[in-house]
């Protein structure tokens, strides 16, 4: 007769890494044949010229023309990056030097395909990220690449209207072909768009969708977010085809919302947030809608276009595993005006009074973590992965050159904790890769010191300094937490 067993901490061959974006990261926006996409259109506003986060991601028709006529990276920080596009040796380097088994990275769509809609593909953009996989695998580092991260060819926004268009399932649909049949042999692990739920919430951000060029931003959102969905399972069928080895997964920003208060009404307001979040990994991972959407969609005058086709193709190709970002947890309640509010990166939430609350007003909640590990792997029972967790912080270079950011390396430490506690628990959890390797731009305040990385790059925000990277207190803690398997994180 047997007996139960558990596991007794963080399992062998398990994922540890670091995670980047390629708009965040690689700069050189215009070199080597590269066509604009729509980060390049995300200037750098210092905190004085804006009220919140929400702001600055609101791009507006004015707003891409004066990022049109505008020819140079300076006031464009993603446009510069750090320079990972001719540092990426010195930076893998490092990684190799942490102990990676994995590197999350995204490959720029506007590098392969600069217009979108092109007729074949730019071989200097497929060769650098060719030269990028060679690298990393001399020191057996795994790539996980996402093949849409918050960017896509500003032509198809400005030509087509973004996401909400059908025609860029298509495009889309080329692209993939084209990276995964190029790297079939170098990547096995995939990721179709980083976190698709942004394209209801930042609609031009996560689709391209600007918001001034449509009569109900709301309804053009999800009818974006649909052909991200159809074209996420044609590139999964499309996928499994080049190489049945791939693994492919879907990727969401986990947003859980607790209540406010005990009462039914904050407690299902806080179910109802959380559906809201969780119908996109319902979508990709079970392969249909959930039924409560025909309710909210009619409730909210949404009129879905749904082609012949399109419903056996979600249900017949859906994702390997649900891989996703945790930052913080949420509060929903049917009374916000009782509550202050905390600003985040896409979002804002009412203040959980037991939570410390960063600069940027991102909530600490790291049992929050091992709570969506466990509500995650309840719904879907699919192999999940962590792929981005950090603290965002300014960093301070001491007169010796140390940095020592305790507080990243707290975090980092109850984190992973908790995801060692959910493992423990009986999830299966594939990796985890820290937000962010090294220090990049932000996605939401385009700032250089809002810092993330276990690596510090010498640039400020206005894109001054010598871009020296050196190693912070947290990448020797780091280095000893993936030595250990996670044994070790004192």
């Amino acid at each position: 007769m047997g007996t139960l067993s558990i596991q007794q901490g963080f399992p062998e061959g398990f994922l540890w890494g670091g995670a980047i974006a390629a708009n965040q990261a690689e700069g050189a926006f215009d070199a080597d044949g590269k066509g604009l996409s729509t980060a390049d259109m995300v200037p750098y506003f210092k905190k004085k010229d804006y009220t919140n986060l929400k702001e600055l991601m609101h791009v507006t028709s004015e707003s891409i023309q004066r990022g049109m006529q505008h020819t140079t990276a300076e006031g464009y920080p993603k446009r510069y990056g750090i320079d990972f596009y001719h540092r990426y040796k010195e930076d893998i380097a490092l990684f190799g030097e942490l102990g990676f088994k994995v590197f999350r990275m995204s490959i720029n769509w506007a590098r392969i395909f600069p217009n979108g809609d092109d007729a074949e593909p730019n071989e200097k953009g497929l060769q650098f990220y060719d030269d990028m996989f060679d690298e990393m695998h001399k020191y057996g580092i795994e790539p996980l690449v996402t093949m849409s991260h918050y960017e896509m060819p500003m032509s198809l926004v400005l030509n087509y209207g973004g996401w909400r268009n059908r025609k860029v399932i298509g495009f889309y649909e080329k692209y993939a072909e084209t990276v995964m049949t190029r790297y079939k042999n170098k990547v096995k692990y995939w990721l179709t768009f980083n976190e698709i739920n942004t394209t209801v919430i930042e609609p031009f951000t996560g689709g391209g969708v600007v918001e001034d060029t449509v009569d109900n931003i709301r309804e053009a959102s999800y009818q974006a977010l649909h052909h991200q969905f159809v074209a996420s399972s044609m590139a999964t069928k499309k996928g499994r085809e080049i190489n049945p080895e791939f693994r492919i997964g879907c990727m969401l920003a986990r947003m859980i919302h607790y209540p406010a208060t005990s009462s039914p009404e904050d407690v299902h307001q806080a179910q109802v947030d959380n559906q809201l979040n969780l119908l996109h990994t319902d979508v990709q991972a079970r392969g249909s809608y959930p039924p409560f959407v025909k309710r909210y969609f009619a409730e909210n005058n949404i009129n879905l276009v749904v082609e012949p086709g399109d419903e056996q193709l979600l249900r017949e190709h859906t994702v390997d595993f649900i891989s996703f970002s945790y930052y913080t947890s949420l509060i929903s309640t049917v009374a916000p005006e009782k509550y202050g509010v905390t600003g985040g990166n896409l979002f804002s939430t009412v203040k959980n009074p037991n939570l410390q609350v960063t600069e940027w007003g991102w909530q600490l909640d790291p049992i929050g973590l091992r709570i969506v590990l466990k509500e995650l792997y309840d719904r879907y029972q699919l192999p999940l992965f962590v792929v981005e967790n950090g603290l965002g912080a300014k960093d301070k270079v001491e007169e010796d050159g140390s940095i020592n950011d305790d507080y990243r390396i707290d975090y980092l430490r109850k984190h992973i904790t908790q995801v060692k506690e959910a493992v423990l628990d009986g999830v299966d959890v594939m990796g985890y890769t820290s937000w962010g390797a090294i220090d990049i731009i932000s996605a939401s305040t385009s700032e250089m010191s809002k810092r993330y990385g276990v690596i510090y790059v010498d640039q400020d925000d206005e894109g001054n300094g010598t871009l020296n990277r050196f190693k912070k207190k947290s990448f020797y803690w780091y280095q000893k937490a993936i030595a250990s398997n996670g044994a070790d994180l004192d």
